[in-house]
């Protein structure tokens, strides 16, 4: 089998896929199961979402071309985020343009409200962009490290301000941040921003995300998000107390300055919202592959950590090792999702992103390339 160069040449894009079903691609001249993306439940396949998608396109048209600050502010981005309030339990949401930006609005509306900040050494690199926002000196802790986060916060000085950034999923191996440690080392008027981009919609037990599988409720968390992974359409979310969105509005310039999501995504996403809180069996099914992937993969001998979430990372020890795992990969059927993430190994790994949808037979060929 001639098997194309592991990596594309800097400054270019890896070869176009091409979807065939929601667990199927067309790729490398072939049909392959593909386990790439995060559309969690494959609900941009689904027949209400891309329905409610046609109804407000042929409707309202693509977009609303314009800030919502200025002329933009179609009623659909405020049922949206009404919804979105009710289904996290939070008492206010706004819609951003993506999920990348919700992390940059965020640190806008806290900019002169915080005086120190800390980044988790592994932080989604939105976060970091969001970082240098935040006009106050910002330090690294160690990853997923309580103990770390609380010495250095045990330093500050009488009066301080600080505010804690980091992933709830980690996407680069599915690992949670312990949020209710971080929690409890802040103090009384610090300020936790959880990106819980790849949680919402798939964790927890009506699918909130990261906050509700940690247990956690505090008025000092401010949610980020993205509605283009288990929703399956596109958008960003950030939620939390209402003086803070409210803050949000008036002076960030990421929100108030760009053009909202265009509105048959908006649509989408509602439909799919529904979805996701009406019908937990997505959920239930979603863990079960999760749990016999990577239970298989522990047995195996791969470093898995818990509990059991939808993202299963390989890093094969050497770029010759990079490039027979991708071999394999493709005799087995199997689209090969190696990517390069920020922190990550320098000759990529294999990320590989579970789904409700995905077939027990479409497992079982994964689980064959990790037990060899």
């Amino acid at each position: 089998m001639k098997v194309a160069p592991t990596h594309p040449p800097p400054g270019t894009l890896p070869a176009p896929l091409r979807f065939v079903s929601p667990t199927e691609v067309l790729g490398h001249g072939r049909r392959l199961v593909y386990f790439g993306g995060c559309d969690y439940h494959r609900l941009s396949f689904h027949p209400r979402v891309r329905a409610a998608a046609r109804a407000v396109l042929a409707r309202d048209g693509p977009g609303v071309a314009a800030s919502r600050l200025t002329t933009g502010n179609h009623p659909l981005y405020e049922e949206l985020e009404a919804w979105l309030a009710r289904f996290l339990h939070l008492p206010r949401v706004v819609l951003v343009n993506c999920g990348y930006a919700s992390n940059l609005v965020a640190a806008q509306a806290l900019a002169g409200e915080v005086t120190h900040a800390w980044l988790d050494a592994r932080a989604h690199a939105s976060l970091r962009d969001a970082a240098q926002f935040l006009g106050c000196p910002v330090a690294g802790f160690g990853h997923r490290d309580p103990a770390d986060l609380r010495r250095q916060l045990a330093r500050l000085p009488r009066g301080a301000r600080p505010v804690v950034l980091t992933d709830g999923l980690f996407a680069h191996d599915g690992s949670l941040a312990p949020l209710a440690e971080y929690l409890a080392a802040l103090p009384r008027r610090g300020w936790l921003v959880v990106d819980d981009a790849h949680g919402l919609g798939v964790l927890g037990e009506h699918g909130r995300g990261t906050l509700e599988a940690c247990g956690v409720a505090d008025p000092r968390v401010i949610l980020c998000g993205t509605l283009s992974k288990a929703f399956g359409a596109f958008g960003g979310l950030v939620a939390g107390e209402r003086q803070l969105l409210e803050r949000v509005v008036a002076r960030s310039r990421a929100f108030g300055a760009s053009t909202p999501p265009p509105l048959p995504a908006v649509a989408a996403a509602l439909a799919a919202g529904r979805l996701i809180a009406g019908d937990a069996v997505l959920r239930t099914r979603l863990r079960a592959n999760a749990v016999v992937v990577r239970g298989a993969a522990r047995a195996a001998g791969w470093p898995v950590p818990e509990p059991d979430t939808p993202i299963l990372a390989v890093e094969p020890k050497s770029a010759t090792a990079v490039t027979r795992w991708r071999q394999r990969l493709l005799r087995a059927g199997i689209c090969p999702p190696l990517i390069r993430y920020p922190g990550g190994p320098r000759d990529g790994y294999f990320r590989f992103a579970l789904s409700s949808a995905h077939r027990p037979e479409e497992l079982a060929r994964l689980i064959t390339v990790l037990e060899r």
